[in-house]
């Protein structure tokens, strides 16, 4: 694996790139707008790429279902009592072998508008992430771009068997889909599912509600749920091979990682079958999963599987609680404990599009008060990292957009235009000019954070020590509402402490004696603790006087002890 400590831009294109400045609620693209691969241009990812990031998750890019008609390009009308929004849900894929038309500036040359956007991602030194969706597809999955060998799933199946391993669906047989729990016009409702086939969420039946994933079907991966979960893998499933298929696809084109979505709703064997197959031709590929459980975390890290995992339910949850004031941030430790050596291997985050914004008025409501947790998450361990576009503005999420309301979230169902990216974006200039200074302030916080995390090899490849236990009994360092820890790298050492209070707090830390000699330093050559994100001046450094340090209340420091 990379040297590098993995920085993950997630993006999604339909709205980063957007130039409209208004926005009319539950708009169509010609009203609010799309933006395009093309937006993507070499000074945009140069931006990106001079923030820290090194790679960049493109959310949304493989076709899928939206209400927007495209059929004077050959592209099937979609039904729109089957679609969440506008736009769509870019988790209910129309087509494994197209992308999105929204993205493109001309339609008929859209996969050329994405392999250009791909090459230019990695001349600008970045490596390129996409969504594989391998659990569930689009209601009225139909492709029109599949390459001429390869059979559209279903067509083989038989229809009258509920579950058999040969088919690609399951199926409530003996039911037509029944539509008439969903909060959606009656009036529109022309799309008919004889018999109905099981929904994404693992929905068993013909009558889906608005709480479910009713415009998606789900896959059968040779599992039958109503007999124990009982597996038939032997022969392999056609699901499996097919879905092989997609991923060679993908990684012809030069993508550089999956990010797999609800990727434990999918059997474990699959996996171990099928990412040693891709990376037998690509072993660079890296694959990302999705996953909630956090017991299962091991099974999925072990051989021949993932390469990383979401730790949603794990940091994140924690994390955001001690934001919050609701647990205090000693719990952090016990967090990291329960992982133990498996914590490089993953992906953390204070953001993604299932999440809600830090400013959101639902979590902190002020991107400020998120700074502590992200120096925190971000400067823990050499794993990778991942901030959701819009993050490092303050973007709230608080707009109600259509589909969407008001959640803190910004919408993935909608055409919408985001404020910030607008005003970043400046006609292509790319710039701060029209962001305010509290904007820039917060943008080159997070910029200093990231580069900070792959200049020092002590954050890229070092180790972590954790200072909690020297300070439970310190009666100058609150451990409900601070936390601090070393890493090193036998060369260079270095303190992170972050204050989750109100206020800005003055705190002594103690170092023993042990941590010295974990990282391989000789404590007597160090003299000066100098302050790496927020202008204070360096300070003197004696190893047995603890450091006495000014904290400002949400937020962190990162000290060189030298």
């Amino acid at each position: 694996m990379s040297k590098n400590k993995i920085i993950i831009y997630q993006v999604l294109p339909r709205l980063f790139g957007n130039r409209i400045t208004k926005n009319k609620y539950n708009g169509t693209i010609d009203e609010n707008g799309s933006g395009k691969f093309s937006h993507f241009t070499n000074k945009a990812l140069g931006e990106i790429k001079k923030m820290g990031y090194t790679h960049i998750w493109y959310t949304g890019i493989l076709a899928h279902a939206s209400k927007t008609d495209y059929t004077e390009h050959g592209i099937p009308k979609q039904h729109p009592e089957i679609i969440k929004g506008n736009a769509g849900s870019p988790y209910a894929i129309r087509d494994y072998y197209d992308v999105d038309p929204d993205l493109a500036v001309k339609v008929e040359n859209r996969m050329k508008e994405f392999e250009n956007m791909v090459t230019r991602t990695h001349k600008n030194g970045m490596d390129v992430i996409i969504d594989f969706v391998p659990n569930h597809l689009a209601r009225d999955y139909k492709s029109i771009m599949k390459p001429k060998n390869v059979s559209d799933f279903g067509v083989n199946d038989d229809t009258t068997q509920s579950f058999s391993p040969t088919n690609n669906f399951y199926y409530i047989a003996n039911n037509d889909l029944d539509l008439s729990k969903l909060p959606t016009n009656r009036e529109v409702n022309n799309y008919t599912e004889k018999p109905a086939k099981a929904t994404g969420n693992d929905c068993f039946t013909h009558q889906p509600s608005q709480y479910d994933w009713y415009e998606t079907v789900k896959l059968n991966y040779g599992v039958d749920y109503l007999d124990g979960y009982k597996p038939h893998f032997s022969p392999i499933p056609d699901t499996w091979h097919k879905m092989k298929d997609i991923l060679m696809f993908w990684a012809d084109k030069k993508v550089d990682a999956f990010r797999c979505d609800m990727a434990e709703m999918v059997p474990l064997e699959f996996w171990k079958w099928v990412i040693p197959a891709v990376k037998s031709k690509y072993p660079h590929i890296l694959f990302i999963a999705e996953i909630y459980n956090k017991d299962a975390y091991w099974d999925f890290l072990s051989e021949d599987a993932f390469d990383y995992l979401y730790d949603k339910v794990g940091l994140y949850d924690v994390v955001r609680d001690v934001a919050c004031g609701y647990r205090p941030s000693s719990d952090i430790t016990f967090t990291l404990n329960e992982v133990g050596d498996i914590q490089q291997n993953l992906l953390n985050f204070l953001e993604n599009h299932d999440e809600q914004r830090l400013a959101s008025s639902s979590f902190l409501g002020d991107a400020n008060k998120g700074v502590a947790a992200m120096i925190l998450t971000a400067c823990l361990n050499t794993n990778p990292i991942m901030v959701y576009a819009g993050q490092e503005l303050g973007e709230e999420g608080m707009d109600v957009e259509g589909f969407s309301g008001k959640d803190g979230r910004t919408s993935i169902f909608d055409y919408w235009s985001v404020d910030k990216f607008a005003r970043w974006n400046n006609n292509g200039k790319w710039n701060n000019e029209k962001l305010t200074s509290e904007e820039v302030k917060l943008k080159e916080l997070y910029t200093s954070l990231l580069q900070l995390c792959n200049k020092e090899k002590s954050f890229s490849q070092g180790k972590f020590y954790d200072l909690m236990s020297a300070n439970y009994n310190n009666p100058d360092f609150n451990s409900t509402k601070k936390y601090a820890f070393l890493r090193g790298d036998g060369e260079n050492i270095f303190l992170v402490v972050v204050n989750f209070n109100d206020n800005e707090a003055v705190v002594k830390v103690n170092i023993p004696e042990e941590a010295y000699t974990f990282f391989g330093v000789d404590k007597n050559k160090l003299q000066q603790a100098t302050p790496l994100l927020i202008d204070q001046e360096s300070m003197d450094f004696k190893e047995w006087i603890p450091l006495k340090l000014k904290i400002e209340a949400h937020s962190g420091e990162v000290f060189k002890i030298h």
